[in-house]
C-alpha cells in the first residue's frame, strides 16, 4: 500500500513539474511578446520626438538668423539716419555763417548811411576804406573752424553709408581695418570685401568711401 501511495505521489508532482513547465512557457511567450510590443512602442514614440526636435532647431536656427538680419538692418537704418542728421546740422551751420555775413552787412550800410547824414563832416565821408574792415569776408572764412570737428578718422568704416556697426566689426575682423580700402581696394581686399556683397548698397561702398576721402 505504501507503494501504491508513492507511485502516487510521484505521479502527482510529475504531472504538477509539466503543468509549471507548460505554464513556464506560456509566461517567458508573454514577456517576450510584451517586451518586443515594448520596442516597436518605443520606436514608435522616439521617431516623432527625433522629428519634432530637428524641426525646433531648425525653427530656432531660422528665427535667429532673421533677428541677427533684422538687428543688422536696424543698426544699418540708425546710422544712416544718424548721418543725415550730422550732414543737416553742417548745412545749419553754413547757414548761420551766411546770416552772420548778412548781419555784418547791413551794419555796415548802416555806419555809411549814419556818416553820410552829418554835412559838416563830408570829408569823414571819404574814410570807407577802413570801414571795409567789418565786411571783412575772412568772416566767411571761418567756415573751415566748422569743418574742423571734422578729422576724419580712416580707422572708423562705419563712417561709409551702409557701413552699419556690426558690419564694421566684421569687415575688420576680415582685415578691412581702414576706409582707403573700400575706397581704392587692391585685389586681396576686394576679395575681402566681396564676401560682404550681400549688405544693402554694396556697389555704392566704394564711392560712398571716397566721398569721405
Amino acid at each position: 500500500m505504501a507503494k501504491k501511495a508513492k507511485a502516487s505521489v510521484e505521479k502527482i508532482v510529475k504531472k504538477v513539474n509539466k503543468e509549471f513547465e507548460k505554464t513556464s512557457s506560456q509566461i517567458e511567450g508573454l514577456v517576450s511578446d510584451a517586451m518586443k510590443q515594448l520596442d516597436t512602442l518605443q520606436h514608435q514614440v522616439q521617431e516623432p520626438i527625433r522629428k519634432l526636435l530637428k524641426e525646433v532647431d531648425e525653427v530656432r536656427e531660422r528665427e535667429m538668423k532673421r533677428f541677427n538680419d533684422e538687428f543688422e538692418r536696424r543698426l544699418d537704418e540708425f546710422h544712416e539716419l544718424q548721418s543725415n542728421i550730422l550732414e543737416r546740422l553742417g548745412v545749419a551751420s553754413k547757414e548761420d555763417i551766411r546770416k552772420a555775413e548778412k548781419e555784418s552787412k547791413k551794419d555796415s550800410n548802416k555806419v555809411k548811411a549814419a556818416k553820410a547824414s552829418t554835412p559838416a563832416k563830408k570829408p569823414a565821408a571819404k574814410k570807407p576804406t577802413p570801414k571795409k574792415a567789418p565786411a571783412k569776408k575772412p568772416a566767411a572764412k571761418k567756415a573751415p573752424a566748422a569743418k574742423t570737428p571734422k578729422p576724419v578718422d580712416k580707422s572708423d568704416l562705419t563712417l561709409v553709408k551702409g557701413v552699419g556697426p556690426a558690419t564694421a566689426k566684421k569687415m575688420k575682423e576680415a582685415g578691412i581695418t581702414s576706409i582707403d580700402q573700400i575706397a581704392n581696394p587692391s585685389a586681396a581686399d576686394q576679395e575681402k570685401l566681396n564676401a560682404f556683397s550681400n549688405i544693402k548698397g554694396f556697389d555704392q561702398l566704394s564711392a560712398e568711401a571716397k566721398k569721405i576721402n
